[in-house]
């Protein structure tokens, strides 16, 4: 038995490139990100079994597109969350490039963290449990989970075998798919950043 997952970005939003959003409330999807959020619905050609949101504004919207096109209500997951950023939460990234904390943040994700904030190894752990939840009570079946680049990023480099270190070397796009497949011997990556038409 193979179960897919699927994990997808959240679409665009104004503040995204400009500020460091993390659990920031009310982050709604601009017209970009709803148009991109259809077109990756058309992207998933067959009907998931579910679909998983993030609490955050942003993701629960972007699951609702998805929703309402194969008919399904969105279950809210707290394990696929953003990452609390702490201190740093709804900062411009202008003002945090002079952060030194910043800067080691960037430089070594494995061993530091966000100033009364949540580390990347805690991120990760609670992803992938939710992920091995997944993995143990559904067989043969396609789950959608709508999330952030963060946590998709921790769940990707935890199935390649790869350093938390190794963060800034995975692109994960706004609407974009990765995919992992579930078996008896394990989860693999089947696809990362799959991204919707321009």
């Amino acid at each position: 038995m193979v179960n897919t997952i699927h994990l997808i970005r959240h679409g665009h939003h104004a503040l995204l490139a400009r500020k460091l959003c993390g659990r920031t409330p009310g982050i709604n999807l601009d017209e970009l990100g709803c148009r991109q959020m259809q077109l990756c619905a058309e992207l998933l050609t067959s009907r998931p079994s579910a679909i998983q949101s993030s609490p955050r504004r942003r993701a629960r919207q972007s699951a609702a597109i998805l929703a309402q096109r194969f008919g399904l209500a969105v279950e809210i997951v707290p394990a696929m969350d953003e990452i609390d950023v702490g201190d740093w939460t709804g900062c411009a990234f202008e003002e945090l490039k002079h952060d030194k904390a910043w800067a080691r943040w960037n430089e070594a994700r494995g061993t530091s963290r966000p100033p009364n904030g949540e580390s990347m190894r805690v991120l990760q752990r609670r992803v992938v449990d939710h992920l091995e939840q997944l993995r143990r009570e559904a067989s043969d079946a396609k789950v959608l989970i709508v999330s952030h680049a963060e946590p998709i990023r921790a769940a990707l480099l935890h199935y390649l075998k790869r350093p938390l270190d190794d963060f800034m070397s995975i692109a994960v796009d706004p609407a974009s798919i990765s995919t992992l497949t579930a078996d008896r011997a394990g989860v693999h990556v089947s696809t990362i950043n799959q991204k919707v038409p321009a």
